[in-house]
């Protein structure tokens, strides 16, 4: 839906074990967090590749937008086999994207939290783009672990290129992140030059937050509890899970095209977001 669709001629067969291999150069698979599920989900690696959809999300729509533009590969963030499938009868929306994408021969690659612990162009790195944010670091390095000569880990802190007051950068979160709401805690009537961010469920990054001396975290999925936890401290500004990984779909687009040109990589026309607002 942010991306600019090239239009590109097939001139040689690139099979999806090349894209994966490819994929996991940038975000190698095991730096994935131990419940996640990154990978090839469904597919073989030598399938020969006609071209490919990013997406947030893996969807049943999501499979008919790539059918209809000769697609048969989705290259989504979440993954949509998480935990394990103990039948596969059609009677749950898990089980039903699975049987589609074997059916109609569509695979379907997830590269989740692997993407995010890697800094270059990495989940967090995209926030940080959006928002403009200069020297950007990782919030929370992995000890010891470095990726060409940089940290992994999870979240991002960088600062603004000018302090603004706190009202004035949550309208600027809002329209730079394509948000429709921004919950957040108290403000504290303060200039906000530093900024904290983490791509989907971040709460447990708080504590690092308030360290780095952000003013402002941004993040999703907080419960009304956990709002609390900012206790005067910091700005909490929940945006949404969706709202703050959905140019996830546009960096992949991006970072295949860069290394593709033998087949098309276009973002999905479908918008996965679950969440309505009225």
């Amino acid at each position: 839906m942010y991306c600019v669709e090239p239009i590109q001629i097939s001139l040689e067969q690139i099979t999806l074990g090349q894209l994966a291999a490819y994929l996991e150069s940038i975000a190698p698979a095991h730096f994935q967090e131990d419940y996640d599920n990154s990978g090839l989900l469904v597919g073989h690696p030598d399938t020969p590749i006609t071209g490919v959809i990013t997406s947030l999300d893996m969807t049943e729509e999501v499979i008919d937008d790539a059918l209809e533009r000769s697609c048969n590969v989705i290259v989504a963030h979440h993954p949509i086999i998480f935990r394990g499938l103990k039948r596969l009868n059609g009677f749950h929306y898990v089980e039903r994207v699975v049987i589609k994408a074997i059916k109609t021969g569509v695979a379907l690659y997830a590269i989740h939290t692997n993407l995010d612990n890697v800094f270059r162009d990495g989940v967090n790195a995209k926030i940080g783009e959006r928002l403009g944010l200069v020297n950007p670091q990782i919030l929370a390095p992995k000890a010891g672990i470095f990726y060409n000569d940089l940290p992994v880990g999870s979240g991002l802190i960088g600062s603004l290129p000018q302090a603004m007051p706190e009202l004035a950068f949550l309208q600027y979160l809002k329209q730079h992140m394509h948000a429709e709401v921004v919950k957040h805690t108290a403000l504290q009537g303060r200039m906000v030059e530093k900024v904290a961010v983490c791509g989907g469920s971040g709460g447990f990054l708080l504590k690092q937050a308030v360290q780095a001396g952000a003013q402002v975290f941004v993040t999703a999925d907080y419960k009304y509890h956990e709002f609390f936890d900012a206790d005067g401290q910091i700005i909490i500004a929940d945006i949404g899970h969706y709202e703050t990984e959905q140019f996830t779909s546009e960096l992949l687009q991006h970072l295949i095209s860069k290394k593709y040109s033998t087949f098309a990589v276009q973002c999905t026309r479908v918008n996965t977001n679950p969440v309505s607002y009225c």
